[in-house]
């Protein structure tokens, strides 16, 4: 029952949790290479609790007193401003109108940063707990983790799968360092742009699909029309990225 959803749904909070937490992951090492790893992991913990606390204030309260019909148009509207973001950008990369995400100079900036004589006037504490240190890598997993909070609580509190959600988004967090401990710095070689591009797809998918749920539209085959949603953005997704290309070639042949 409802398994065309619920698969989505973990792919979803998998991808959008692991391209995320690969994006603190940076930031997190970069202050421990640079600060000082046990200020680095306690800011990295502190934020990852804040985080957790969040999805458990916000995301009961709303399986258990808004009326599912109107929390799905909600989140249904709330799901496809954040995917076709993730689409937009994920395209404008695809089709090399913006920079790919580069996160060894991410990485190399923030040690930078870190490193320098202002970062160091504002340190405070023993060598080993480190105010700056503490404060870049909570604001690295707590500024990340923010998006992974709203999906987790839009697709769980809707699905009333709020439980799956968080664990899956738990495992991605987990997997993500635990790849990191093995490597040392970050995962460059992650192809982010492939991830963020499939999960902004399901994501548009399911904001239509609940989108169209709260307006009284019967899908044909009710949950099995989701897996065509996420066909259509996907051949949408790809014939316009390669139109962009298109475009950006005869720009260039025009100088």
């Amino acid at each position: 029952m409802h398994t065309s959803s619920t698969l989505v749904l973990v792919l979803a909070v998998f991808g959008a949790s692991a391209v995320e937490m690969i994006e603190a992951l940076t930031i997190v090492v970069a202050a421990g290479v640079s600060r000082g790893w046990r200020s680095a992991l306690e800011g990295a913990a502190a934020a990852a609790l804040v985080l957790g606390v969040l999805v458990a204030v916000v995301g009961v309260p709303l399986i258990r007193y808004v009326p599912i019909s109107a929390l799905r148009t909600v989140v249904g509207a709330l799901l496809l401003v954040l995917g076709l973001s993730w689409l937009r950008k994920a395209i404008l990369r695809a089709s090399g109108h913006k920079d790919l995400h580069d996160e060894d100079r991410i990485y190399a900036e923030t040690v930078a940063s870190l490193s320098s004589p202002d970062a160091e006037a504002l340190e405070g504490g023993s060598k080993d707990r480190d105010s700056v240190g503490f404060v870049v890598a909570f604001k690295g997993v707590f500024l990340e983790g923010t998006e992974v909070v709203l999906i987790v609580i839009s697709l769980g509190a809707s699905q009333h799968r709020l439980g799956l959600a968080a664990l899956v988004a738990g495992v991605a967090a987990l997997l993500v360092g635990a790849v990191g401990v093995l490597v040392s710095r970050q995962l460059s070689e992650v192809p982010e742009n492939t991830i963020k591009t499939a999960v902004g797809i399901m994501l548009t998918s399911f904001g239509v699909f609940w989108v169209g749920e709260g307006a009284g539209v019967h899908w044909p085959g009710d949950d099995v029309a989701l897996p065509v949603l996420v066909a259509f953005f996907a051949l949408i997704t790809v014939a316009y990225t390669a139109l962009m290309r298109t475009k950006l070639s005869a720009a260039a042949s025009s100088r």
